[in-house]
């Protein structure tokens, strides 16, 4: 029987071979670059969002930040303008992806085989109502303390396509997150022989750091997401719950907002 402790340990890994000093400035070089194109130059951004919050005279809780927002006042060019940031979410995946496929990690390798409801669809269910809850709650708790900024998820107008668009903000933003910070940062960590629990921690702190525009609760959630999303890779190399989990967080949290906002108290 699984204990607490047993998953709180990383699972049985195969090193990879030691590099060559050219192999492993190579491997650092392209790390670099991926983060900077990527959440690495989010994470920065969010740091500074951060500091130009706590420097400003309103409390953090006073201030609204909103993550799906309008792009244009006109309907056409706010659609496009919207899909082309989901285009290229998904463009950051698939270059995740593209590199670990010509270093010999093809997706199968990284938990994306064909998914199956028993093994990928029910543990996705499982993590996110394992996330989704106790975050929200967190999230509350910290904006009552002055730690958090107020939380807007979706403020896009009522137009036909909205519901559809924030799905697909959804998906896109699962991906990108689970393929970039989880496995394939963890899999070049690995490549370079870092810990498991060392490679764990960068990509949890990765995660966080780009979330700290929200606050310091935003960022300390998510740090606290990031170490049971890239534990449970690491034991089960199984990526798809981490998408469909993810996914099904950000859709709740964007949908659920529009709906409930003004209907209930404790709601922001």
């Amino acid at each position: 029987m699984t204990t607490l402790r047993d998953w709180l340990r990383p699972g049985p890994q195969n090193p990879d071979p030691p590099l060559d000093p050219a192999a492993r400035r190579a491997l650092w070089i392209e790390i670099t670059i991926v983060l900077l194109v990527t959440f690495g130059l989010s994470g920065l951004s969010s740091i500074l969002s951060l500091l130009e919050a706590a420097l400003a005279p309103e409390p953090l809780s006073d201030q609204t930040v909103a993550l799906n927002t309008p792009r244009s006042s006109q309907e056409f060019i706010d659609l496009s303008r919207q899909l082309l940031g989901i285009v290229r979410l998904l463009a950051w995946s698939a270059l995740g992806l593209y590199l670990l496929w010509r270093s010999g990690f093809g997706p199968r390798a990284v938990g994306l085989a064909r998914p199956r409801a028993g093994r990928d669809l029910l543990p996705g269910l499982g993590l996110a109502a394992l996330i989704g809850l106790p975050g929200l709650v967190f999230y509350l708790v910290a904006r009552a303390a002055g730690l958090n900024l107020t939380v807007a998820p979706s403020i896009l107008a009522d137009h036909w396509w909205r519901l559809p668009v924030e799905v697909l903000w959804a998906i896109a933003n699962s991906g990108a997150e689970e393929i970039l910070v989880v496995a394939y940062l963890i899999t070049r960590l690995r490549s370079l022989g870092w810990s498991e629990n060392s490679s764990l921690l960068a990509s949890a702190l990765l995660r966080g750091s780009y979330h700290l525009y929200q606050g310091f609760g935003g960022g300390v959630g998510n740090v606290l997401m990031g170490l049971v999303f890239g534990r449970y890779w690491q034991r089960t190399a199984r990526l798809w719950p981490l998408v469909i989990a993810h996914a099904l967080i950000d859709t709740v949290a964007f949908v659920g907002y529009q709906a409930l906002r003004g209907h209930v108290s404790w709601l922001p």
